[in-house]
């Protein structure tokens, strides 16, 4: 049953996170066979179900615990029609992929959500081509036509949106932007950048976001930035410039790899959890409208929960000199000041 779609609660200033890297945590952390770095081919097979299960539980449960939103994203990156077709499936076989990965999440969601913890179901859309270099590139209309199929398949499947994740040229975004807005579909954009903080075309977020709203008439719910670290972006988000209120949501890479050492790379680079979780408080602080809050390649459950820890609704200020301590509603924020209480820090 579709709970969100009219109404993203994600859009809100409450904290939502998402998962981390699924076809690295599947492939170096579980020891899973992913061929063409396809997660969606796990549905076929009843062990790989039960991954994938334990892999979303451990995320719904995370957002139990601290008491914050999910945004539970299929495993469907790779479930278009081309990468499809490189695994043997139909266009019927892919269909029913896509629809199973979105009832998993349905079940995730009637098992984990509460009142504290809400859980919006997103289709994940991946490009069409490869994840990092915009080769073979679409016009809007071919992207618009070639990605509409699975779209479709989301929104009868009862998703609440559907995210285009990954995206590293406009075209392509902007199809699928058009083709969500045909089927009357909520839509979130998630461009990739390389180390210099611009798409791989040598496009920046700002003429990228900006392109996209003009050509669709501002269709896209939010953007998103993934598939890099923060220290490749950061420096590209200038505040106070209107574009970037557009940004709400961030999946960064674990490493500080640029995309062409990332793919010759042999071992995970999984960085540190910590460290990865206080620049992403850095950035919260510029930019508190960014709410969604997750990980990309190399990351994991840890490096989740450490994002979440550092990003917690609660607002310090002046607590060294005495000043008041500031908090949103929320269970755990208000049992952490209580713990601090007891442990002598008064606000």
């Amino acid at each position: 049953m579709v709970k969100y779609r009219h109404n993203l609660p994600q859009l809100s200033s409450d904290l939502f996170l998402t998962d981390g890297g699924i076809e690295t945590t599947l492939i170096f952390r579980e020891g899973l066979d992913l061929p063409e770095f396809a997660a969606f081919d796990l549905l076929k097979h009843d062990a790989g179900y039960q991954a994938l299960q334990k892999y979303f539980r451990t995320y719904a449960a995370l957002a139990n615990n601290y008491q914050v939103g999910l945004v539970l994203e299929s495993a469907t990156w790779r479930a278009n029609p081309d990468w499809g077709t490189k695994l043997g499936y139909s266009s019927v076989a892919l269909a029913e992929m896509n629809h199973k990965a979105i009832a998993l999440l349905h079940d995730i969601r009637q098992e984990y959500e509460t009142e504290q913890s809400r859980m919006v179901i997103s289709g994940c859309l991946g490009p069409r081509g490869d994840g990092y270099i915009p080769s073979d590139a679409m016009t809007t209309d071919e992207a618009a036509d070639y990605h509409l199929t699975q779209i479709e398949t989301f929104r009868d499947a009862d998703a609440d949106l559907v995210t285009a994740i990954t995206m590293n040229y406009v075209e392509e975004a902007i199809g699928i932007a058009r083709a969500a807005q045909l089927v009357r579909m909520p839509v979130v954009i998630s461009f990739t950048v390389e180390t210099d903080g611009k798409l791989p075309t040598g496009q920046t977020l700002k003429e990228a976001i900006e392109q996209v709203d003009a050509a669709t008439n501002y269709a896209p719910a939010y953007y998103m930035i993934n598939c890099a670290h923060p220290t490749h972006f950061a420096g590209a988000l200038v505040a106070g410039e209107p574009w970037l209120e557009r940004i709400r949501g961030i999946r960064a890479n674990a490493s500080t790899k640029s995309h062409a050492e990332l793919n010759e790379s042999q071992t995970l680079d999984d960085g540190n959890p910590e460290e990865l979780g206080s620049q992403y408080r850095e950035l919260r602080e510029r930019f508190p409208h960014i709410t969604v809050l997750g990980g990309c390649c190399g990351t994991d459950n840890r490096h989740v929960e450490a994002i979440c820890k550092a990003c917690l609704p609660v607002l310090w200020t002046h607590l060294s000199n005495g000043g008041q301590l500031r908090i949103q509603a929320s269970s755990f924020a208000q049992k952490t000041v209580s713990s601090l209480k007891v442990s002598g820090f008064q606000s």
